[in-house]
C-alpha cells in the first residue's frame, strides 16, 4: 500500500520538533486515561470468570479472550493508521474497548457467560490500542531518541495503571448501588476511561505524527539529489527483516511470560484468603513497574544499545518467576516484589523490542508492520492467559511461575547470536 500525506500536513513539517512535543503531550493525556481502563479490567477479569463459571481451570480465559481480541484490533488499528494516520486508528481502537466494557457489564447483570466471553474479546481492543500508541510517539523522534520517545508514552500509562486497580473495590461498591455485580464495577471505570481517551485523541492529536513523518521523509527524498551523502543511509533489506524478527521475538516472549504469571496471581491470592483490595495493590505495583521505569529504560536503550537491554529483560523475568514460585501464599510483600520484577522485565523487553522494530521498518510500511508485530504479541498474551489457568489447575501456581521464568531465558542465546552476527 502506498500512502502519501495530505496536502494540509505539509504545513506542519517546517518544525517537526515542535510537532513532536505537542504530539507527546496529547499521547500522554490519552495514555493516563487508557491505563486506568486497562488496569481496572485486568484486576478482576479472572475473578469475574471464576465467579460466573465456578471453575479455576477457566480463570485464565478472560485474559486469553481480551488478548485474542487485541490481536484482531492490532491489525485493524495498524491498517487504519497506515491508510489514514495514527489519530483515527488509535481513537477507533479505544472506542471499541469502551464498547467491550459495556458488554462485560451487561453480561454480568444477565449472568450470561457467552456474552461475557464475546464482550471480553471486544474489550481487548483497548489493550492493543494502548500498546500501539507507543509507536505514535516514535514516528517523529530522531533515531538517537526513539527509545526515549517510546518510554515517554509508556510512562504516562503509569498513573492510570496504578490508580485503576486501587479503584476496583470502590468501583465494585458503586456498581452494587445500581444492581450491578461487584466484580463488574471496574469495567464501568474501564469503559469511561477508554471513551475519554478516544475523545482526547480524536480532538487533539493534530498534526498526525505518522502523516507528518511521511511528509518530512518525502521532502528529504526530494532534496536527496542535491545531497547524495544523505541518500546513502539505506537499511539493508535482510538486516531489516532480521531486526523485525528479533524485535518481535523479544516482545512475544516477554508478553507470554508476563501475562501467564500476572493472570493467575489474583486467583492464587484469592485462594489463600487475600481480599480484592490486596490483589489490586499487587497488580497496581506490577503495572507501575511495567511503565514507571520507562524513562530510564529509554535512556538505557539509546545509550547502551537495544541488545543489552533486551538481554536484561530475560534476566529480570527469570528472577520474577523464581521469586513468585518461592514466595509463601500468605506473603503479599513477596508476591508484590515478584510482580514488580515481572513488570520491569516486560518493560525492558517492550522498549528495546519496539526500538529495534522502529529502527528497521521503513515509513512506507511502518504502521502495517507494527500492527502485525503486535498481533504476534497479542497471540502470545492469549496463549499465556489461557494456558496459565490450565497449568495451575493441573500443577500449581509456583510451577507456572518457575516455568515462565525459565522460558524467558530462551531470549539470551538468540540475542547473543544476533549481536555476534552484527
Amino acid at each position: 500500500m502506498t500512502s502519501t500525506a495530505p496536502s494540509g500536513t505539509t504545513a506542519h513539517i517546517s518544525d517537526p520538533a515542535q510537532a513532536q512535543r505537542r504530539i507527546l503531550r496529547v499521547l500522554v493525556a490519552s495514555q493516563v486515561l487508557s491505563g486506568a481502563g486497562l488496569a481496572a479490567g485486568v484486576t478482576v477479569g479472572a475473578l469475574l470468570a471464576q465467579d460466573m463459571l465456578g471453575s479455576t481451570s477457566l480463570a485464565g480465559l478472560p485474559s486469553a479472550l481480551f488478548t485474542a481480541g487485541s490481536a484482531l484490533t492490532a491489525v485493524t488499528v495498524g491498517r487504519i493508521s497506515q491508510a489514514r494516520g495514527r489519530r483515527p486508528g488509535l481513537a477507533t481502537g479505544y472506542l471499541t474497548g469502551a464498547i467491550g466494557s459495556a458488554g462485560v457489564i451487561t453480561a454480568a447483570v444477565l449472568d450470561n457467560p457467552v456474552l461475557l466471553f464475546i464482550a471480553l474479546f471486544v474489550y481487548g481492543a483497548g489493550t492493543a490500542t494502548n500498546l500501539q500508541a507507543r509507536y505514535a510517539g516514535a514516528d517523529l523522534a530522531q533515531p538517537g531518541h526513539r527509545a526515549r520517545a517510546v518510554s515517554t508514552v509508556l510512562v504516562a500509562t503509569t498513573l492510570g495503571g496504578v490508580t485503576g486497580p486501587n479503584l476496583a473495590a470502590p468501583a465494585g461498591r458503586f456498581a452494587e448501588r445500581f444492581g450491578i455485580p461487584n466484580l463488574a464495577g471496574p469495567f464501568m471505570l474501564s469503559g469511561a476511561a477508554y471513551a475519554l481517551a478516544a475523545l482526547v485523541l480524536a480532538l487533539w492529536l493534530r498534526p498526525d505524527p505518522l502523516l507528518v513523518a511521511r511528509a518530512v521523509a518525502q521532502a528529504e527524498e526530494a532534496d536527496a539529489p542535491a545531497h547524495p551523502a544523505a541518500a546513502a543511509t539505506v537499511v539493508d533489506a535482510s538486516e531489516g527483516r532480521g531486526g523485525v524478527v528479533l524485535g518481535a521475538l523479544v516482545m512475544v516472549l516477554t508478553q507470554l511470560v508476563m501475562v501467564a504469571i500476572m493472570t493467575m496471581t489474583p486467583v492464587h491470592m484469592h485462594d489463600h484468603g487475600h481480599s480484592t483490595a490486596a490483589s489490586g495493590l499487587v497488580i497496581a505495583l506490577h503495572i507501575g513497574a511495567m511503565y514507571l521505569p520507562s524513562p530510564l529504560t529509554g535512556w538505557l536503550v539509546d545509550r547502551y544499545g537495544r541488545m543489552k537491554i533486551a538481554a536484561a529483560s530475560g534476566s529480570a523475568l527469570l528472577a520474577a518467576g523464581v521469586l513468585a514460585a518461592a514466595a509463601p501464599g500468605d506473603s503479599v510483600a513477596l508476591l508484590a516484589l515478584a510482580l514488580a520484577l515481572l513488570g520491569l522485565g516486560w518493560n525492558l523487553g517492550l522498549v528495546s523490542g519496539t526500538a529495534i522494530i522502529t529502527d528497521t521498518v521503513p515509513l512506507a510500511t511502518r504502521a502495517r508492520t507494527q500492527g502485525l508485530v503486535d498481533v504476534s504479541i497479542a497471540i502470545a498474551g492469549a496463549t499465556g492467559g489461557m494456558a496459565s489457568g490450565i497449568m495451575v489447575a493441573a500443577t500449581s501456581y509456583p510451577a507456572l511461575a518457575l516455568g515462565g521464568g525459565v522460558l524467558s531465558v530462551a531470549l539470551l542465546p538468540v540475542i547473543a547470536a544476533t549481536a555476534y552476527r552484527r
